[in-house]
């Protein structure tokens, strides 16, 4: 059965975010959802941005959300906590194995090729929990470690392992399985793309004047009509999928808030669009001090003033080299085949594995999906982040 796209205004799903919403509502309570609330008003920009509450969470207990209008916005916040629950309780099969004597068995991830964390190292003989998932290109099972999909953070990782990343990269929910798919890729090919380049640092601004899509026009006229400064990058890596960063900050000064997102889709206007409307996000994270997760430290005047440097040293420093058109663009009308190019463009760069794990759960009918990919770089601000192979090579070519 096609996964016909019928929304594509400022993301690509199976249905609008009214039905979408619907569908989910009623097992919000379930979820511990407590609250939605609009954080638009916070900003002078305007671009729609919502706070979710769960306050429950074996995780972070607020996610954010944005689109080009509310709707979109509090669908977006939902789907984010909708998934992170379900990752918080796997009900998939989990096996209790050493990798030497799971792999004599099973097909197991290419543990060589998973990214690794500060203060820790991988023993292919001590016995830790996996989890089983599908290799999309061999349509086959394949197992990899549970403490890449898990994400209950009230207790150890399961096993004592603790040898990979412990995060949400990869992690989507959608309408069906295959959207959620293609999100959750997106999301790591992203993180390995803004990866690379700020390894590498590649001089990749795009002139703003040459964004020809109405929608992207129209958000970045919001942010230049609030008395922003705006750089955009294009960071699509070796892979080919676009990846765009968005950057913002006060006009001719460092104080105040700063706003960064980054966006990755077939779809090149999507793909921006992303990263514009994160970039605002960010911003109104910082403003309302919503996340859990942020640091007191991050508030301070220092550390403000430090983050307005950092961008706009970037924004100031960097003529625009790009045009948008540049960047690859791949659109189609369902999701198996940005499915098939994805699968495409990675296997072209020498990611020939790709495993998804399947967290949803019948009673919901909300897919959710944990997407791992080996040769992938981790996001580079990660406090144990190690660099791999990949940010080792560009970071040797920019030197």
């Amino acid at each position: 059965m096609s996964s016909t796209k019928e929304y594509l205004l400022d993301t690509h799903r199976l249905c609008d975010p009214a039905q979408t919403m619907e569908r989910v509502r009623p097992h919000l309570c379930r979820m511990g959802i407590t609250r939605i609330a609009n954080l638009t008003g916070l900003d002078r920009i305007g671009l729609p941005t919502v706070m979710v509450t769960r306050p429950n969470s074996r995780s972070v207990a607020v996610s954010l959300g944005k689109g080009l209008s509310l709707e979109a916005a509090q669908v977006s916040g939902v789907m984010e906590a909708i998934e992170t629950w379900h990752a918080e309780r796997i009900v998939r099969p989990i096996r209790r194995e050493s990798f030497a004597e799971l792999q004599s068995e099973v097909a197991v991830a290419d543990v060589s090729r998973l990214p690794k964390v500060t203060g820790a190292r991988f023993e292919p003989h001590r016995r830790i929990l996996w989890v089983e998932g599908r290799d999309l290109g061999r349509d086959a099972a394949c197992w990899v470690p549970l403490e890449m999909v898990d994400t209950d953070y009230t207790e150890p990782p399961h096993g004592g392992h603790g040898a990979f990343p412990r995060t949400t990269n990869g992690l989507a929910s959608g309408n069906d399985t295959t959207e959620a798919t293609c999100h959750a890729i997106c999301e790591l090919i992203e993180r390995d793309a803004t990866t690379l380049w700020h390894h590498g640092q590649a001089d990749t601004r795009i002139d703003p004047a040459s964004v020809d899509d109405p929608r992207c026009r129209d958000a970045l006229n919001r942010l230049v009509g609030a008395g922003l400064d705006v750089g955009l990058w294009d960071t699509t890596s070796d892979v080919g999928v676009p990846s765009f960063r968005c950057m913002i900050c006060e006009a001719g000064h460092v104080q105040g808030h700063i706003g960064i997102g980054d966006g990755c889709h077939p779809d090149r206007a999507i793909a921006l669009l992303r990263a514009v409307t994160e970039a605002a996000q960010t911003r109104l994270t910082y403003i309302s001090g919503a996340r859990d997760d942020l640091d007191p430290s991050e508030f301070t005047t220092e550390a403000v003033a430090a983050r307005g440097r950092y961008v706009r040293h970037l924004i100031v420093g960097a003529k625009p080299a790009r045009s948008f058109s540049d960047a690859p663009n791949a659109t189609t009308d369902n999701f198996e085949d940005d499915l098939s190019w994805l699968l495409e463009r990675l296997s072209c760069a020498g990611m020939d594995q790709v495993v998804t794990v399947d967290l949803s759960r019948p009673e919901f009918g909300i897919s959710v999906i944990r997407a791992v990919i080996p040769g992938l770089e981790a996001p580079h601000d990660d406090p144990d982040f190690i660099p791999g192979p990949r940010a080792r090579a560009v970071q040797a070519g920019a030197a």
